[in-house]
């Protein structure tokens, strides 16, 4: 309790509460621009906070981490971007909601539920940290490998429309990651003589391709369209029947984005999706989700914002990475000379706890900024296409330029932009392609992980109960309902039959 109450007085500190405050601005800054996020935000801050004390040095890392989650529902909501890849599925409703006339209404749920997220997450480390760093420390390669097809199960019903188109073209994001060098065999794949492919395709380009440019190809066409738009719907907040709506919905994604962000390499992403799917899931209105649903907007966020704090609780306790943005903070840790493990939160405690402290205010201040900052982003959508689209569009070519600065990204970006128009065109939602492509990687190195394991044994995962669980799982997402509906039209079948022999006589008392 010491250390709680030590963490409590660090934020006393106004030189402290005064970086906080000012990186929580440039991570929403940083968090809205497309090709940016939380990683290269941190990584770019790194330099700068090797002169500061530990614990400022890694309370600015920290307070980008979360600003710039939160922020990359602004430019989802607004343009269909997704500032940062957690954002992805935010786009599925948020949009929708924009285009109706209703992106106050987006942000402001977003803000809400981001707050709630992030403050459920950092109240769960506070209370059981070391608990939660020994279950996932119970984490192997095979059940990793399990959770990420668990994971690449529910892309059949993420992206709205058809669940066939929706598996290919998660199928396409998967063969997308597959691109580069294999890290077990060294053996080149699909890199036509290109070194900068050795490493494969990276998400940033394909992210502002399949989504910002194609959006500008699909806007193109739509120049001639008059949209009548009303200003004060525009930057209205949500209403406390929203709130009543979604409440269940945030909750269940801060638990989810909890438990998925303790998870080593998990991040923010895959919890997203998993909230999401499972907002969409217990929802009483699943039939509106893609078609902007305010409980997709409060699950994805939700559950985003919940991984930033549950990412540190390997990183802390295990020296394990919880995201690319917590390796990031994990090397800020090394070079402070704060050595993670089990024992911080006993022999560093103090530390510990400021930085759980720190991550608490940024919610609560980013909350502000989100809610009351809604009603002028929102008004982002009034201004006309022929001037927003071509800003747009140079904001990303430039974030793809910039992350590498490589001309081949920009290229991947322009591809994809069209690859990106044509699967839209045609019914193929782009979400499955772009999270299949952050999930390949995953579940290609976790299955050689695991083969090299068992010896290439692979029968050998089923014997593990953590990936069993997670393998039923997989098969009731993907056979539950057409069971569930086989088994109901039997039974539908049955009854008429039954009814029908129940008005039949029975030719014996016929006789009689």
């Amino acid at each position: 309790m010491d250390g709680f109450w030590l963490g409590l007085a660090a934020l006393a500190d106004g030189h402290l509460l005064f970086l906080i405050v000012a990186a929580t601005l440039g991570g929403v800054v940083i968090g809205v621009l497309p090709g940016l996020n939380a990683t290269t935000g941190a990584a770019l801050l790194l330099p700068f906070t090797i002169g500061m004390e530990p614990i400022p040095a890694i309370a600015v890392l920290t307070t980008v981490y979360c600003a710039a989650t939160f922020a990359g529902a602004i430019t989802a909501i607004l343009i269909n971007t997704p500032g940062t890849s957690a954002s992805a599925t935010t786009c599925l409703d948020g949009y929708p909601l924009a285009m109706r006339g209703e992106a106050g209404r987006a942000l402001g749920m977003a803000a809400v539920a981001s707050t709630m997220g992030g403050v459920f997450s950092v109240i769960c480390l506070m209370a059981a940290a070391p608990l939660l760093a020994r279950a996932a420390y119970n984490f192997t390669p095979p059940e990793y490998f399990a959770l990420t097809v668990f994971g690449l199960s529910m892309l059949a019903t993420i992206g709205g429309g058809y669940p066939l188109k929706n598996i290919l073209s998660g199928a396409f994001g998967v063969l997308l990651a597959t691109v580069g060098v294999d890290l077990l065999t060294s053996v080149e794949r699909f890199t036509f003589g290109r070194p900068e492919l050795s490493e494969g395709i990276g998400f940033v380009p394909v992210m502002i391709g399949v989504f910002g440019v194609s959006e500008l190809l699909i806007q193109a066409g739509q120049l001639h369209v008059v949209r009548t738009r009303i200003a004060m719907k525009a930057i209205k907040l949500p209403s406390m029947a929203d709130y009543r709506k979604t409440w269940k919905t945030i909750l269940r994604s801060s638990g989810i984005g909890s438990f998925i962000g303790i998870l080593p390499a998990e991040g923010a992403t895959v919890a997203s999706m998993i909230g999401y799917n499972e907002a969409r899931r217990w929802s009483k209105t699943p039939q509106e989700f893609g078609n902007g649903a305010i409980e997709g907007v409060a699950g994805s966020e939700a559950a985003n914002n919940s991984a930033t704090g549950g990412a540190l609780v390997p990183t802390l306790a295990l020296g394990i990475p919880g995201s690319p943005t917590a390796a990031v903070i994990l090397a800020g840790l090394t070079v402070h000379g704060v050595r993670p493990g089990p024992t911080m939160f006993t022999t560093q405690s103090d530390f510990a706890f400021a930085i759980f402290w720190s991550m608490l205010f940024v919610n609560l201040l980013f909350f502000f900024i989100g809610l009351y900052g809604a009603k002028l982003f929102a008004r982002v959508t009034l201004i006309p296409a022929q001037i927003l689209w071509p800003i747009v569009f140079t904001l990303s070519i430039v974030g793809a330029y910039a992350l590498e600065q490589s001309m081949l990204d920009v290229w991947v970006a322009l591809g994809f932009g069209v690859i990106g128009f044509f699967m839209r065109r045609y019914g193929f939602s782009v979400v499955p392609m772009a999270i299949g492509l952050i999930l390949g990687g995953m579940l290609e190195t976790r299955l050689g992980q695991s083969m090299v394991m068992f010896d290439e044994k692979w029968w050998l995962l089923f014997t593990k109960p953590l990936s069993l669980l997670f393998f039923v799982l997989t098969a009731l997402a993907l056979f539950g309902r057409p069971l569930s509906r086989l088994i109901k039209g039997r039974r539908s079948a049955k009854r008429p039959q039954q009814r029908a022999r129940e008005k039949t006589p029975d030719p014996r008392q016929i006789k009689r």
